[in-house]
């Protein structure tokens, strides 16, 4: 389901300034940097349940919205996660993922929202566009249910990873439980 965000509620854990250095927008400095990030549950399991699906979009939001950027969509499906982020230049994209990763996960298991304990699978895709092409992405976004009655996740990602010309080694590819 598409998500358009202004502002979120969810508080995320305080800023800890350990984990990622903040910074000051160096003068004259203008971007534009639109990232379609994927990534998803470890082993692929289908772990996200509708029931509070929302709840944890609404929380990653409010993290993201913490560090300065912009989440313009989110969706998904019960074993991975879409965002279409605006981001910042103050922090980079894999610090932002990690504690994004990291402080959801936490939110997921202190709220007792899976059975049994919940984490994402390592690494993440991680893809960029121009403006002009936000809105497809954030329609594509909006219909991950429609897009996985045709492919698979793992079939969606080559797709996006070979549109991309992005190598892979499929041994490294998210892994589902064999």
């Amino acid at each position: 389901m598409h998500r358009s965000v202004e502002k979120c509620t969810n508080k995320p854990p305080a800023f800890r300034r350990n984990a990622s250095k903040t910074t000051q927008a160096m003068a004259n400095t203008f971007t534009q940097l639109h990232i379609h990030v994927v990534f998803a549950v470890q082993n692929r399991l289908s772990l996200i349940h509708q029931k509070w699906q929302e709840r944890l979009y609404k929380y990653i939001i409010a993290i993201v919205q913490k560090h300065g950027h912009k989440v313009l969509s989110i969706g998904g499906m019960p074993d991975h996660i879409h965002i279409l982020l605006g981001l910042h230049p103050t922090q980079s994209l894999s610090s932002l993922m990690q504690e994004m990763k990291r402080d959801s996960a936490e939110w997921v298991n202190q709220n007792n929202l899976a059975a049994g304990k919940f984490s994402w699978q390592a690494g993440y895709g991680a893809f960029s566009y121009s403006k002009s092409q936000i809105a497809s992405v954030a329609n594509y976004i909006e219909q991950q249910e429609q897009h996985h009655t045709k492919r698979t996740f793992l079939e969606e990602y080559k797709k996006i990873l070979d549109d991309f010309g992005i190598n892979y080694d499929e041994q490294y590819l998210f892994a589902a439980i064999e």
